[in-house]
């Protein structure tokens, strides 16, 4: 039987550089079109997620469905959304529901409460949808502030969506700078794997 020759040092170099090529452009490709990590940057979704907790978003389960109400999403807020900017002064207790033209290049983590042509309104810092409170005994309750009440309802623009966080009262989301297209929404969190004690799945 013939014994094969070992390979030169060098040839052992190319391969493993090769190697180390392949992995890394795989690991990039994954996070740019599939799974890419998020830290979350705020306490405005509290108690769900923590500041600094660490969530994976998929990006590509929305090109086979609609977002629903209730996804935690990734998206790119309306340019001037961290000084509250609304796209057009909202009428009196009424949510903002116009957003400015252009996205921001900041990356924003809430949850999804009212989708395309629904109506809403805010009561005690809950999303009454359709005129049905949706689900959220995972909120933390708004407290009285100014925040909490938009009484009159509204209804949201087609194939936009209306976000808002589980610290109802400490999030600044589409109650101040409207809904976001679908296309400025990134992707929907899967999983947090970052603390330990906080692992799980959405």
């Amino acid at each position: 039987m013939k014994v094969p020759r070992p390979k030169s040092t060098f040839g052992a170099i190319v391969e493993l550089v090769a190697i180390v090529a392949f992995a890394v452009g795989l690991a990039l490709l994954i996070q740019a079109f599939v799974v890419k990590p998020y830290v979350i940057p705020s306490g405005s979704m509290i108690p769900t997620l923590e500041e600094g907790q660490r969530v994976l978003v998929q990006r590509v389960g929305y090109h086979f469905g609609d977002p629903e109400i209730g996804d935690i999403v990734v998206f790119h807020p309306p340019e001037g959304a961290q000084a509250e900017r609304c796209g057009a002064p909202e009428g009196l207790g009424e949510v903002c529901i116009t957003s400015v033209g252009e996205p921001d290049d900041e990356n924003f983590i809430k949850r999804i409460v009212a989708g395309p042509g629904d109506t809403l309104k805010v009561v005690d810092g809950r999303a009454i949808v359709n005129g049905e409170p949706i689900t959220d005994d995972f909120i933390k309750p708004c407290g009285g502030a100014s925040s909490c009440n938009f009484p009159n309802e509204v209804t949201i623009p087609a194939d936009q969506y209306f976000m808002m966080g589980d610290n109802r009262g400490s999030s600044d989301d589409s109650r101040f700078w409207g809904p976001v297209p679908r296309d400025w929404i990134i992707g929907k969190a899967l999983a947090t794997y970052w603390p330990p004690d906080r692992l799980g799945i959405f």
